[in-house]
């Protein structure tokens, strides 16, 4: 029927947060813990491999940036929902970890004196983005995953899909998951778990994300009683590929690209004339649409109207230096040269501000259980977050929930498991529940429904009348899965069942989030209200926490953390 396993630590997600809690629990264990590394994908496949642009740290004190104004400019970004405290801790924490990767032999870009290179990125007002070209998080990535190789006490699950969090009494007692080379069902045990697996983007149909980002860990953990914060607030870069949804990274626009409508002029100054094309992603993602629906834009196919990304100006040189994979992915995706056309793009889905709540060091309020990078939401980025603080975030609490694990596996000194009762229902649930669900509804029909939903009604700019629609929608599609089957019926590699988890933990989230955007009669960062088009700090100066129960999300509020800067009138 099913078999168990035992670590120290599991670590679910084998990304850029995954791999540095990793190397963090070695370090810090002197390699006398025993880490269990689970992941649906192989290893190098994680989608922090994608991130292009860069990684925002301190480095240049001397030249005029400092610790205080990465956070003001953070703040400011989040539309002063960050917790306060978070981001201090943040802007103090990746300096090192950019020393570590260089260290580790990453091959960051280099000044001509030899010095870590710098770019500029949206919302920051100092150019504090360090980067390896265009292609920052696969450095990042083959960094961490080389030197976690030099430390014997990781094993990989590699392509073993985890279907629940198991919690007990208040306290994590394992995971279940598939094997699917073989197809067995395991449970996982461990005296802890971080849980490391990335946002929701597949939530939308025009998106950067790779397929395989379909919010598993928050629904697990969502599902087995820890909050969900802030799922409104999903971010939409401003520079997505037409028509593909490819990142067309902001590093085009720190390296002095331009944004133009059809008439060639460059818009942004009408919207931030000090910022232009570096103001923060909602609100050039705002302008951008402003334009489109003025008329401004490029037909598209698909009703994928576009706007000019123009890098013809910076020359072939720089094109191939800075931005090389940029011109890659054009050239292959597009049919565009960069280096003499302008790319077509549209602002897309990219990320989400929100996650799993926990605290300021990464722990849920299950003991034994952390969150780190885009899963978890600490709260870093609040209402928008400022490009190149996505990758820092990952790396540092990484670090803080690799060393918190620690501490705390070493003063359990017993490990607890799941009763055998909770292992066999979900066992129940997944091989009695789906693989014999009958019905005539289409589990590829239902996503791409809750897809377009998204799309249409829950995008850049959202009104009641959208959101309820949203939410209608997906309510009836919760309805129609369950007479969705799985008409695979075999066990290896059954891509049918995993597609089928993954289209049930897409709405679970997919309600969350839509019930706190129709709730917030606000607009603030990623949440643009039509019918109420300013900011509430009076009603809304809050965090939504959503809770899961068998009827839907239950939300709830609570404080934002002010401790340096009173909001104020956000201006760019």
């Amino acid at each position: 029927m099913w078999e168990k396993i035992e670590h120290d630590l599991l670590i679910l997600g084998t990304g850029l947060a995954g791999l540095r809690a990793a190397l963090e629990v070695a370090r810090v264990s002197e390699g006398k813990l025993d880490i269990g590394l689970v992941s649906k994908l192989q290893l190098m496949r994680a989608h922090s491999v994608c991130a292009e642009g860069g990684t925002a740290a301190v480095l240049r004190p001397e030249e005029g940036d400092s610790l205080e104004l990465h956070a003001w400019d953070t703040v400011k970004g989040s539309d002063f929902l960050a917790d306060q405290d978070v981001v201090h801790l943040f802007c103090e924490k990746s300096p090192a970890e950019i020393l570590h990767l260089d260290h580790w032999g990453i091959p960051w870009s280099r000044r001509p004196d030899g010095r870590i290179d710098q770019r500029a990125f949206g919302g920051h007002s100092f150019d504090r983005t360090v980067y390896a070209q265009d292609k920052t998080g696969f450095f990042e990535m083959q960094t961490l995953y080389d030197t976690l190789l030099k430390h014997g006490n990781s094993k990989r699950y590699d392509e073993w899909f985890a279907t629940s969090i198991i919690v007990e009494d208040g306290q994590f007692k394992g995971i279940t998951a598939i094997e699917m080379r073989t197809g067995k069902f395991y449970l996982l045990c461990a005296k802890a778990l971080i849980i490391a697996t990335g946002g929701a983007g597949t939530l939308y149909g025009f998106t950067t994300y790779s397929q395989t980002v379909s919010g598993d860990g928050l629904a697990m953990a969502y599902r087995a009683g820890i909050m969900l914060e802030d799922m409104e607030f999903i971010q939409f870069h401003p520079t997505g590929l037409v028509p593909s949804g490819i990142l067309m990274t902001e590093a085009c626009r720190g390296e002095g690209g331009y944004l133009r409508n059809n008439k060639g002029d460059r818009f942004m100054e009408e919207y931030a004339p000090s910022k232009m094309e570096l103001a923060p992603r909602d609100l050039v993602s705002r302008s951008m649409i402003t334009e489109l629906e003025a008329g401004r834009g490029v037909p598209g196919s698909g009703g994928l109207d576009y706007l000019h990304l123009d890098l013809t100006h910076l020359g072939a040189d720089k094109i191939n230096t800075r931005l090389p994979l940029i011109r890659e992915v054009a050239l292959n995706f597009a049919g565009v040269e960069p280096i003499t056309e302008p790319i077509p793009v549209r602002p897309v889905a990219h990320y989400s501000m929100g996650g799993i709540e926990t605290d300021i060091n990464g722990k849920t309020k299950i003991d034994g259980i952390w969150a780190a990078g885009e899963a978890a939401c600490v709260s870093l980025h609040g209402a928008n977050r400022l490009g190149s603080n996505s990758t820092a975030e990952c790396l540092v609490w990484g670090t803080i929930t690799g060393k918190k694990s620690v501490e705390y596996i070493t003063d359990v000194k017993t490990m607890s498991v799941a009763s055998k009762e909770l292992v066999q229902k979900e066992y129940d649930r997944i091989y009695a529940g789906f693989l014999e669900r009958k019905g005539d509804e289409n589990l590829y029909t239902i996503r791409t429904e809750l897809r377009s939903t998204m799309d249409r009604n829950v995008g850049v700019f959202r009104t009641r009348e959208e959101l309820q629609e949203a939410l209608d929608t997906i309510l009836a599609l919760k309805e129609r899965f369950k007479k969705a089957p799985v008409k695979d019926k075999t066990r290896v590699y059954n891509t049918d069942l995993t597609t089928a988890l993954e289209v049930e933990n897409l709405l679970d989230i997919a309600e969350a989030a839509v019930k706190g955007g129709l709730t917030r009669e606000e607009s603030r960062g990623g949440h643009a209200r039509r019918d109420f088009p300013t900011r509430d700090d009076d009603k809304w100066l809050k965090h939504t926490i959503a809770k899961y129960t068998p009827g839907g999300a239950e939300l709830g509020y609570s404080d934002v953390t002010i401790n340096s800067w009173k909001p104020v009138e956000r201006k760019y």
